[in-house]
């Protein structure tokens, strides 16, 4: 029987980590940490710096590279035959390193239910056969952090909120009946399609890192700031992470 904790450790600050998943990592019998290549060497570094400070038990610690999505085909299907692949390497490191049973942990960004697919993962292995208990360790999303770093609350007055995906925005536009829109994995700037009259953005790159880095105001005159830094920030460290959120103006001001 393997014991699955899937951890939220926040955006990769170690400040981010409550105190049950310190907990969690500690009672591991193995931590399992995934390489994404050497363009994104970042995060890896950032998921051993966890480890490094939060681990008091003697954990066993196994890094192993993550299978790569393919790119230029039907997007559903990549994604799906991606997962596929994600599980045969969990799967094949779990035969390796715990054949035996045992608590495996796995680190993951911001919250493993909003926007991430380890628990879909996870499901697959159970698919497949293996004996598999899941627990989530609930971690700070990339949404709070982003409203936090610009002191702002995340919903209008007594006002909903819609989060989406710039895959989505770019090929639907802004939502419909929405007034505040949170829009997570964008590839480039899906921002620009839309007509930026009466919408003000709160962008953020890096969140929690030190090199965070925040953008506010107007759509008509943040977008091109947001748009020219982005591609910077890009160049420079071979990735980027950033969401932002988008409001617009109601008749009653909030």
């Amino acid at each position: 029987m393997i014991d699955l904790d899937l951890i939220g450790i926040g955006t990769g600050n170690v400040d981010h980590l409550t105190a049950q998943a310190v907990a969690a990592m500690n009672a591991a019998d193995l931590i399992l940490l995934p390489r994404k290549g050497s363009a994104k060497s970042d995060l890896i570094d950032l998921r051993r710096e966890i480890c490094a400070r939060v681990l008091t038990a003697p954990v066993r610690v196994v890094e192993f590279d993550l299978p790569v999505r393919d790119d230029g085909g039907v997007y559903l299907d990549e994604v799906h035959s991606w997962h596929d692949a994600i599980a045969e390497a969990w799967g094949s490191q779990i035969a390796a390193h715990l054949p035996d049973g045992g608590r495996l942990a796995l680190l993951v960004w911001g919250d493993p239910s909003l926007y991430d697919s380890s628990l879909r993962i996870a499901q697959r292995l159970r698919d497949g056969g293996m004996k598999l208990s899941v627990k989530v360790i609930p971690g700070i999303t990339s949404i709070q952090a982003l409203t936090a770093a610009h002191a702002i609350p995340l919903n209008p007055l007594a006002g909903p909120v819609t989060i989406t995906t710039g895959r989505m925005l770019r090929a639907h536009g802004w939502p419909d009946g929405a007034d505040t829109v949170v829009v997570m994995l964008d590839g480039g700037c899906a921002f620009e399609v839309l007509e930026p009259q009466g919408v003000t953005i709160w962008w953020g790159a890096y969140l929690g890192m030190a090199h965070e880095a925040l953008e506010q105001g107007p759509l008509a005159q943040a977008g091109p700031r947001i748009a020219a830094r982005r591609a910077d920030l890009r160049a420079r460290h071979g990735w980027i992470m950033d969401v932002y959120l988008m409001r617009k103006e109601t008749k009653d001001g909030n």
